[in-house]
């Protein structure tokens, strides 16, 4: 469900810049500061599961779970209290935790969990741990910020699997910046990074374990200084070959010149991992095709539009009326252009007003997030505004599918109502139980528990129901809209044979090529951040994005619609939704290509989620900018009609 509800930001395009969302907490020198800790993540499985699910130290104290909101419970976050202590501008070295003797099932545990590519994440002052993870490939220490710390690695020499390594050393770095001093001494600081070193090491210690002895009896700590990250003196803990875990842990404090309301950057900019040039690219990319398209507009509207309107509306002389010369062109299905289309007249009216209350949700998302409504200081907030904005937007639905279902005339209004509340949602939500049960049954925290699940079904049909009834009922009231031109033959002119470049098929398939190259990097990274656990920070550019979506789906439907009309094809209304939205088949051709090159997925159920999943985006994606497709070519076709002089 996360997954689904997250991706109402691709859906939408929804646009916006993070700002923090809480006021900033001072710590004193040597106050306790509480480590908590969240669920643990792999992008290999998709299944994210509690961190005490592996047999980590517990706090004496006990397990207690922090308060959350609907957004984390639909997120699948699971925040926690941890054994940990770390108290203000107070460094440790090499800190006992505990001594743990696993048994066979934990020791199992903890190998498949490292197998499987898990994370474990944990909050200190409502910041999300970063790590730095070794890369192979240069030999240097990258920063990464949005998945925690690994819980182990695989060793692999030569393609032979030598081991399983535990990380049972971390070392915490934090940064604060001071803000006051007792007697040129920092008094009280606030936290602006937190840094996770994870370490595997194979601790030692003389003779027999003595618990109230503690770290002193430890051979393989360092007294005067954090332990290294790289010692070739230091063995390695090989959890597969040693069920004896001794965790420990340092805390060192850095003093940091990063002011609080600036702490966020470095975790969305996510360490310089792409370069902005690369969405420079894909707005000069997008900005080129909206220019192609645009000319290519301008061109009718100009030239051939004119041309035609003055040929029509201009007085035949005598020698002309003598000749009977027969036109050709569009003008010619003025009295059929405006007839209910022959195929599924009342799905269309349906599609119309989902993809309404999709693309009027994106702009409010839009507007919100712009403002810096939403922060990742919030947990959920972003998940509970996708879709109280989604449920409240049944407004518009209502209205557009009701205005569109009486200008063709039909009778079943109660019925199509019902339909435009039901489909999108009604999939979704099947979908997503159908999904929740099969995460369920391997427990991970994904599962949405019953209550969320009941809010949810609450807000979708004591909100949104209500909204569209709402909506199609005060669209039912308003007159009919009143066509440029009337139909008054009920015998149906005869289309001519077309040529092959404007057939459906060829129309459809070609339209969606130019809306889904303008929006293809951004995709990516879109992908990454609902798939591989990554913070997406780059709102402006989605912002332009975003709009030049909306105008490439409404140029290529309109002149595509042109190319119909000329040819004396007057079924425009399935074809005008079906240009633009055919580049949500495009969609989900690329994320298929992602799929297969960038999630490293282990798992069936693993696929099936991502695939299941994608299939909704892509859908939603398809009635978001195929209404875009109708909406522009509805209006091109009043314009041109209403500009010519019908007998």
């Amino acid at each position: 469900m996360s997954k689904l509800l997250l991706a109402a930001l691709c859906v939408g395009c929804a646009a916006g810049f993070y700002l923090p969302g809480v006021s900033p907490k001072t710590y004193k020198r040597g106050e306790r500061m509480p480590v908590k800790v969240n669920k643990l993540t792999s992008t290999q499985t998709e299944l994210p599961y509690d961190y005490y699910s592996l047999p980590f130290v517990e706090p004496s104290k006990g397990v207690v779970q922090s308060p959350e909101n609907l957004g984390e419970y639909l997120m699948g976050t699971r925040i926690e209290n941890s054994p940990y202590e770390v108290f203000m501008l107070r460094n440790e070295n090499c800190k006992l935790l505990a001594r743990q003797v696993l048994g066979k099932e934990e020791q199992e545990a903890f190998i498949q969990s490292i197998r499987d590519g898990y994370h474990a994440n944990f909050i200190f002052d409502n910041l999300p741990s970063a790590a730095a993870i070794d890369d192979e490939e240069t030999r240097t220490q990258t920063t990464v910020y949005d998945i925690g710390y690994p819980v182990g690695t695989v060793r692999v020499h030569k393609g032979v699997t030598k081991g399983i390594m535990l990380n049972n050393h971390l070392k915490f770095s934090i940064d604060y910046h001071p803000v006051g001093r007792v007697d040129r001494v920092v008094a009280a600081g606030r936290i602006v990074g937190f840094l996770i070193e994870p370490i595997s090491v194979q601790h030692k210690y003389e003779g027999d374990w003595d618990p109230k002895a503690g770290a002193s009896q430890l051979t393989s700590c360092y007294r005067n200084r954090p332990m290294p990250p790289l010692d070739s003196r230091r063995s390695d803990l090989f959890i597969d070959k040693s069920n004896e875990v001794i965790w420990t842990y340092d805390v060192i404090w850095k003093k940091s010149s990063i002011e609080w309301a600036s702490r966020w950057d470095i975790y969305l900019s996510m360490a310089d991992r792409y370069d902005d040039e690369v969405h420079w690219f894909s707005i000069i990319n997008a900005l080129l095709i909206v220019l192609f398209l645009t000319g290519m507009v301008g061109m009718i509207m100009v030239r051939s539009l004119r041309r035609d309107i003055a040929r029509y509306n201009r007085v035949p002389t005598e020698e002309e009326l003598a000749e009977e010369r027969e036109e050709t062109g569009w003008k010619l299905v003025h009295r059929d252009v405006f007839r209910a289309p022959d195929t599924l007249p009342q799905l269309f009216c349906v599609f119309s007003g989902t993809g309404m209350q999709l693309l009027c949700m994106s702009v409010v998302s839009l507007f919100f997030m712009a403002i810096g409504f939403v922060s990742p200081a919030n947990r959920g907030s972003i998940m509970i505004a996708l879709l109280l904005v989604f449920v409240l937007m049944g407004v518009p639905a209502g209205y557009e599918s009701a205005r569109t279902y009486k200008m063709f005339k039909g009778k079943k209004w109660q019925q199509t109502t019902i339909y435009t509340a039901m489909l999108f949602p009604g999939m979704s939500f099947s979908a997503f139980f159908f999904l929740n049960l099969c995460v369920w049954y391997t427990g991970s925290t994904e599962a949405v528990p019953f209550g969320s699940m009941f809010a949810v079904i609450m807000l979708w049909f004591g909100i949104s129901l209500p909204l569209v009834f709402v909506g199609a009922y005060i669209g039912y009231r308003k007159e009919a809209i009143a066509p440029p031109v009337n139909t008054t033959s009920k015998t149906k002119r005869e289309i001519p044979e077309q040529p092959w470049f404007l057939s459906t098929a060829f129309s459809v398939a070609i339209g969606g090529v130019l809306p889904f190259g303008a929006v293809f990097v951004e995709l990516f990274f879109i992908l990454s951040s609902l798939w591989l656990n990554q913070y997406y920070y780059v709102f402006g550019f989605l912002l332009l994005v975003w709009i030049i979506l909306i105008i490439t789906c409404a140029e290529i439907t309109i002149v595509l619609c042109y190319f119909q009309l000329c040819s004396e094809n007057y079924h425009w209304w399935w074809r005008s939704f079906l240009t633009s939205g055919s580049s949500a088949f495009y969609v989900y051709l690329y994320s298929t290509y992602y799929y297969f090159t960038k999630v490293n997925a282990l798992y069936f159920l693993t696929g099936v989620l991502y695939f299941t999943y994608m299939a909704l985006i892509s859908f939603g994606f398809f009635l978001l900018t195929g209404v875009v497709g109708y909406f522009s070519c509805f209006w091109f076709i009043c314009k041109i009609y209403a500009s010519i002089k019908v007998d």
